[in-house]
């Protein structure tokens, strides 16, 4: 096995939200929190959330909202030799990935969704 792969947080938090409640979410924060709207990535919705982004995203089929994270890290596929070994749990299933970009999806023990991606290429 390689060397341990360096994990750091990434910028990007992603909220996944019921349609029946995505208008009053991005009301939430844009007007009763008065949050900063990030618009250079239209249609996607997203705020700065101190030296974050949050991102809110409009998911059909679920019920509830979920928080999914960014990790950025040095060596992808150390990380991914890295995440197995200590069986963390892959779900590239949960959402398709553009092509060629260098990352994977993970689910924490606590079920929360981690987006893995080498340093380079965060979201935004």
């Amino acid at each position: 096995m390689s060397a341990k792969p360096m994990f750091t947080a990434g910028r990007n938090i992603a909220m996944k939200v019921p349609p029946h409640l995505y208008e009053a979410t991005i009301q939430f924060y844009r007007d009763v929190l008065g949050l900063k709207e990030i618009t250079q990535h239209a249609p996607s919705v997203g705020f700065e959330f101190g030296s974050n982004n949050l991102w809110i995203d409009k998911v059909a089929g679920i019920s509830q909202a979920e928080t999914w994270l960014e990790v950025l890290t040095d060596d992808i596929e150390a990380a991914a030799e890295h995440l197995k070994a200590a069986g963390i749990v892959r779900r590239d299933e949960i959402e398709p990935l553009p092509q060629g970009f260098n990352a994977f999806w993970v689910s924490s023990p606590a079920s929360i969704i981690h987006l893995i991606c080498k340093d380079t290429e965060s979201w935004a």
